[in-house]
């Protein structure tokens, strides 16, 4: 997931030098959506793998 991140702000960062305001916005928020939602299920794989690691010991 984080290298979608990665590839839209790549192109966000290429159609703003090239001028295409529009495609730069859409790919910056595409992107920043992408990071949030992979940032969430790290942290809910983070926690279930806590959870679980406690009912082994």
């Amino acid at each position: 997931m984080l290298s979608w991140v990665v590839t839209f702000l790549i192109i966000a960062l290429i159609a703003g030098i090239l001028g295409f305001g529009g495609i730069a916005g859409v790919s910056i928020e595409i992107a920043k959506t992408i990071f949030f939602i992979a940032v969430v299920l790290f942290l809910v794989s983070t926690v279930v793998g806590l959870a679980r690691g406690r009912t082994r010991g």
